[in-house]
């Protein structure tokens, strides 16, 4: 049987919290930490970090298009980011934090897009959602440390996620 892979680019604050939802979910083929958005070729994380180049952390996630879609991909990072907070993620701040749903498609785009709208409408948030869906840039693999986070790391991953996105999730979730 032919795999139907595809590809999906999320940037929700740090990438190394980005990472384990979208790992554990059938369908999954690789999820790996990276740079989107910049105008500086095959930037290091210092660079990224220092908020001169433009990049956002994000994940680029290949996936069976057969066993879960871009639809549910999508469901899941609105579930696992601040949609209100254009500035960052929780804890970290700052450009290279922001909210962005890299599509690279127009199918991509639709779904994004009427997705947004229904969250908007959803009532889950008081606050306007301000996720902005952006056509797919470069992406450059973000260095080998950063990759699989939380499973080479777990007490620095579970510290990372009480800085805000655990609780975050908790509070407006476990009512949606």
């Amino acid at each position: 049987m032919i795999m139907k892979k595809e590809t999906a680019i999320f940037a929700g604050g740090c990438f190394w919290c980005m990472v384990s939802p979208f790992d554990q979910q059938p369908g999954i083929i690789k999820v790996v930490s990276g740079y989107t958005g910049g105008h500086v070729p095959n930037p290091t994380y210092e660079q990224v970090s220092s908020h001169t180049t433009g990049h956002t952390e994000a994940v680029e996630i290949t996936y069976d298009a057969d066993v879960i879609s871009y639809q549910d991909l999508v469901e899941i990072y609105w579930k696992v980011t601040d949609p209100t907070d254009a500035m960052g993620q929780f804890q970290d701040r700052g450009d290279n934090y922001r909210p962005v749903i890299f599509v690279n498609s127009p199918e991509q785009r639709a779904v994004a897009e009427a997705s947004r709208q229904h969250l908007a409408d959803s009532g889950v948030f008081k606050d306007p959602i301000v996720t902005k869906i952006e056509n797919v840039q470069p992406f450059y693999v973000a260095e080998d440390y950063h990759q699989d986070f939380y499973r080479k790391n777990p007490e620095r991953y579970a510290m990372e996620e009480r800085g805000g996105r655990e609780q975050f999730i908790a509070d407006h979730w476990h009512k949606a």
